[in-house]
Formats: C-alpha cells, structure tokens, sequence
C-alpha cells in the first residue's frame, strides 16, 4: 500500500517568483559591470596611436646603435614596456633593459608627442631588421628597416 503525503508542500509561488527576480537583477548587475570595464578598457587602448616616425642605425666607437622615433597620434598616452629585435618577424628577441633607453626617460608616449627609443643592437649593414614595441596596454607596433 502507498501512502500519499499530503503534507508535502513546495514554496509559495509569491516567494518563486521573487527568488527569480533576484536572480536575474543579479544577473543583469554582473553583465553590467562587466560591460563597463571592457568598453573602458578598450577605449582606453583605442586612444593610443602608434606611429613610426624614423629609424636610425648608427654606432658610437664600436658600439652600434638603433634609434627609433616613435610618434603617438592618439588621445591617449601609451607607455613602452618592451622592444624586440630580429633578423625575421617570426625570431624576435626581447631586448634587456640596459640595452633600451628611452628619451623621455619615462617610457610614455604622450599623446600628439614623439618617444625616441635607443637600442644597442651589433647591426650589419645591408640587413632587414625587424622590431616590435609593445605598450602596458598590450598594443604592439611592428615594422621593419634595412640597415
């Protein structure tokens, strides 16, 4: 013989419905937040322009030198974390900080402003060189030049 349990009862469809509601306006908020803080952070990435303006292979003694010109266009200022250096696009090599020196000395490229980057590079001349400099925000400015 089964038993019925009549006195089995679920939640009250009044206490459902605001539990749904939560959920959702709780839901809605984390979406909102989220949206927020990536267009912001896009936008913020999207102000810097990065340019290059000149290149220049030189040495000092018998130390070689690359001096490179780097223009930001943007609205944004954008700062320089590192600078890579190769002989392909594909086998670039991050250059240590005593090989890179920057004028201005603080490593940020002011919006409508130039950033000269000097790098201690053993160049030969006649070779493509292939540099990347990549800012704190991730943006990266590739290009190339025959020394």
């Amino acid at each position: 013989m089964i038993k019925k349990l009549a006195s089995r009862k679920g939640i009250s469809p009044i206490l459902a419905t605001l539990l749904l509601i939560s959920i959702a306006v709780g839901a809605i908020i984390i979406t909102y937040a989220w949206v927020i803080t990536f267009t912001s952070t896009q936008t913020e990435q999207s102000g810097a322009v990065l340019i290059r303006e000149n290149i220049r292979f030189y040495n000092v003694s018998f130390t070689k030198y690359v001096e490179v010109v780097i223009r930001n266009s943007g609205t944004a200022d954008a700062k320089v974390v590192t600078v890579y250096v190769g002989t392909s696009s594909a086998a670039l090599i991050q250059k240590s900080f005593n090989d890179v020196s920057y004028d201005p000395s603080t490593q940020i490229a002011i919006a409508g402003e130039s950033l000269n980057i000097t790098i201690t590079h053993d160049w030969v001349t006649g070779t493509r060189y292939y540099f990347k400099v990549v800012t704190d925000a991730g943006q990266q400015l590739p290009f190339n030049a025959k020394a």
